[in-house]
This record gives structure tokens, C-alpha cells and sequence, in this order.
């Protein structure tokens, strides 16, 4: 076990939990999810090739960093300064767009050798991580996406393309680090999303350990469906066509968890779960409804199988 997971919230019981994905939506689904793990691993995609993010992976050879800075955050203790810190964003300069985080796991991952997982764990330490953050692979990625017949290079263009059908990484045999691995294949509830499905969930999930270790893990996965279509990544999609993506890509959900009155559903082939998961008056996810949802679901497979 990592430093950083030494660090895990006071709780002796609950289930282990891994939540996959990237961006935001996998931020908002650790402030979820600490409420009620007794360990939180977050595995997180880093194939972002724009912004502050883009630039560092140019500059230095290394994967995205930024999403693992807004997992580290969510993860953070609330009253060390350390993760308002690691948020701030140059205005000027050569620095300009870099939040400060970023800015630390690049410069760690040069003090330590290239070690970018370790640069990441140290990281955690400054902002009092409540679990292991840990990077889909160690190696820098590209994305690619197939739509309407022609393929697209780079997480910004995917995200662009106009009906997407496929994704994949370059290289295709990326490796992931071995506790991310380990940490799926023990855990009692693996959390899919929300995000981008294929620019942040599936960018993650097709790793090939990765996914080798969803196939065979006996946790629950629990696939979470946005609020609503992502224009124009998922436009025109409804739940069931979510699920089809996913399983296109070797990614098989135990249920879906979805905002009641959200999404249309269509014909889906596994468990549908609606709850009250929305933030009032806002497109995003509430933690603590979020989190009463999950724990339930968890709750559902500790008291006899799957959800």
C-alpha cells in the first residue's frame, strides 16, 4: 500500500471502491465516493492533450497531468491549504494556464527519476490524499477515434468528432501500473463515469490491463450516465446506446445508475438504477446524493449478489 492510501478516511468498514474515468465527472464521483469507502482508489485517464495538460506532456514526455491534479484535490484533506493551492492558475507569463498542481507533478516526476506514479503519490501527500490516485498508464498516450468512416488524432479532436463509434490508444499496448490493477481486481465496487465515454471513461477502461482486470474482477461496476447527451461526443445517444459503446470496447457494466427523468434509456441490456443524483438548479452531479446512490447500490451487493 502507497503512502497516500495510509491516508484513508477513519472508517473501518465499507466497501473498497475504484472509480475510473476523467475530467470532472470522476472528480465529483471521489467527493461522492469518500463518504462512504473504506478505501477509495481513483484510476484515472491521461490522454488529455490540451491546455496546461498538453503543453507539460510536449515539454517533458509525460502523461496528463491535470486530471490526476482535480483527483488529488477531491481527494484532499479540506483543511490543508495544499489543495486550493494546487488549483491556482497562472494569469501571465511563460506560466500562464498552469495551474499550480500541474506544475508540481511535472517538476516531481523529474526530481524522482521519471517516476511519474511516484510523483503523483508524493503529491497526494502535500494535499493529505484520502486514497490512491493513480494514472491509467505511465506511458504518454494518443487517442483515436473512428466517426462517420474517417479517424481522428488527439483527446481534443475525438471530443470534437461527429459520431464517434470507436476509440483507441497509440500505443495500443499502454501499460498500467500494476496497482491499478490490483486494485480493481479487489475491490467490492468498480465506478465508471460520469464524463466524457469516450474521451474520459473509455480512454481509461481500454487500457489493456485495465481492461482485462474489469473483465475479471467479481466487484460490482456501475457504469453512472451523464445528465445529459455530451454535444457533439454523444449526441443523439440514450442510456442503452452508452451500454452498447462500452461493450463494444470490451467495458461491461453490472447496472447503470442514471438521474431519474435524465436520459432516455432505450433498450438496455443490463439493470437501470433512477435516482435523485442531480444537483439542484445545476447540470452536474451532487456529491452527497451521488453518494447516497452508490452506497445503496454497494449496500444492495453486500446483502446477497449483484445489483
Amino acid at each position: 500500500m502507497t503512502a497516500a492510501a495510509t491516508t484513508t478516511a477513519d472508517k473501518v468498514s465499507g466497501p473498497r471502491v475504484v472509480a475510473l474515468g476523467g475530467g470532472h465527472g470522476l472528480a465529483a464521483t471521489l467527493s461522492a465516493v469518500r463518504r462512504y469507502a473504506a478505501s477509495v482508489t481513483a484510476v484515472v485517464s491521461v490522454a488529455d492533450d490540451g491546455g496546461s495538460s498538453g503543453r507539460l506532456r510536449q515539454a517533458f514526455a509525460i502523461p496528463a497531468p491535470g486530471d490526476l491534479r482535480r483527483c488529488l484535490v477531491a481527494l484532499g484533506d479540506p483543511d490543508s491549504p495544499w489543495a486550493g493551492f494546487f488549483e491556482h492558475r497562472f494569469d501571465a507569463g511563460e506560466l500562464e494556464g498552469h495551474p499550480l498542481g500541474n506544475l508540481v507533478i511535472a517538476g516531481l516526476t523529474g526530481a524522482l527519476g521519471g517516476d511519474f506514479v511516484a510523483a503523483v503519490e508524493e503529491a497526494g501527500r502535500l494535499v493529505g490524499c484520502t486514497g490512491q490516485v493513480l494514472p491509467a498508464t505511465t506511458t504518454p498516450v494518443v487517442l483515436k477515434g473512428a466517426a462517420d468512416g474517417y479517424d481522428v488524432e488527439g483527446q481534443v479532436n475525438v471530443s470534437s468528432a461527429i459520431h464517434l463509434s470507436t476509440v483507441s490508444l497509440v500505443p495500443p499496448d499502454a501499460p498500467a501500473p500494476a496497482a491499478v490493477v490490483a486494485a480493481i481486481v479487489d475491490a467490492d465496487q468498480v465506478v465508471l463515469g460520469p464524463g466524457s465515454l469516450f474521451t474520459s471513461v473509455l480512454a481509461a477502461a481500454i487500457v489493456p490491463g485495465i481492461r482485462h482486470a474489469l473483465a475479471t474482477t467479481t466487484a460490482t461496476k456501475v457504469y453512472v450516465c451523464n445528465l445529459a447527451p455530451q454535444l457533439p461526443e454523444t449526441e443523439g445517444l440514450d442510456v442503452a446506446a452508452h451500454v452498447a459503446a462500452l461493450a463494444a470496447h470490451g467495458v461491461h457494466p453490472d447496472v447503470v445508475l442514471c438521474q431519474r427523468g435524465g436520459l432516455l434509456q432505450g433498450e438496455c441490456d443490463v439493470p437501470v438504477v433512477e435516482d435523485e443524483v442531480a444537483a439542484s438548479g445545476a447540470a452536474a452531479h451532487d456529491p452527497v446524493r451521488l453518494g447516497r446512490a452508490l452506497a445503496r447500490l454497494a449496500e444492495r451487493r453486500g446483502g446477497g449478489g449483484q445489483a
